[in-house]
């Protein structure tokens, strides 16, 4: 039986919002791709917190790769357990004073100034992955359009090689059609490299580009529907 990358069963949350935070079950297998509707953005980053370990439940389990985050003991152990996840969201800082290459280079080294030739070039493989255009490498961050910023973030999620990525509404600053595109992107950067995710979001366009199973996540029961196969308009 293959061990689930995230497993999640009975967790309930206080975090401020209306309700707690309930999720009665939900699992993400190596390679598989689930994108969750119904978590808003206070909630969705509660949850993220929960499944890194950075946060635990207040009930129920969070297990990576089998390990419940409750036996995280020391602060290296709980960063020896982040390898597995690379995370696109925006609360993530841009360094928007320094150059795009800059910023791609920061998850590989502190050295940036100059930016060693081996980071150079893995730098240049990720934005050609991710689709930012080379020739803006060595243009400041603040330059950039939103369509490029999320590309950015899942550049910098991608270049540790996690084994999971976590999407925490990520194109909630897009329009449609650019939220289609990145979910084109990223639904090909799976396939080449055999990545699974778990995206919370509530974008139909970046939805159904992007593919895999789709659920909804019913807040007042902790209930999550599958909802692959079926148009969203009369789920609701």
């Amino acid at each position: 039986m293959i061990t689930p990358l995230i497993d999640i069963a009975g967790l309930r949350k206080h975090y401020g919002g209306l309700r707690p935070l309930r999720l009665n079950t939900l699992s993400v297998a190596p390679g598989e791709r689930v994108t969750l509707r119904g978590i808003g953005a206070e909630a969705a980053e509660m949850l993220v917190l929960m499944v890194t370990g950075a946060s635990l439940p207040d009930e129920g389990v969070v297990r990576i790769a089998g390990r419940d985050t409750r036996d995280i003991k020391t602060d290296t152990d709980w960063l020896t357990s982040l390898d597995v996840f690379g995370m696109v969201t925006a609360r993530a800082a841009l360094l928007d004073s320094l150059a795009l290459e800059a910023n791609l280079a920061l998850p590989l080294t502190l050295s940036i100034d100059p930016i060693p030739v081996d980071v150079r070039t893995t730098i240049a493989a990720l934005a050609a992955e991710v689709g930012l255009d080379a020739d803006r490498l060595p243009e400041h961050v603040n330059t950039l359009s939103e369509a490029s910023r999320v590309r950015v973030h899942l550049a910098r999620a991608l270049a540790l090689d996690p084994k999971v990525l976590l999407l925490e509404h990520p194109t909630a600053r897009l329009t449609p059609d650019e939220a289609s595109a990145f979910g084109h992107q990223l639904s090909g950067i799976g396939d080449r490299r055999q990545l699974g995710w778990l995206a919370l979001t509530e974008d139909d366009a970046f939805v159904k580009a992007v593919g895999g199973r789709r659920c909804q996540l019913v807040a007042a029961s902790g209930d999550v529907r599958e909802t692959a196969h079926r148009p969203w308009g009369r789920f609701w």
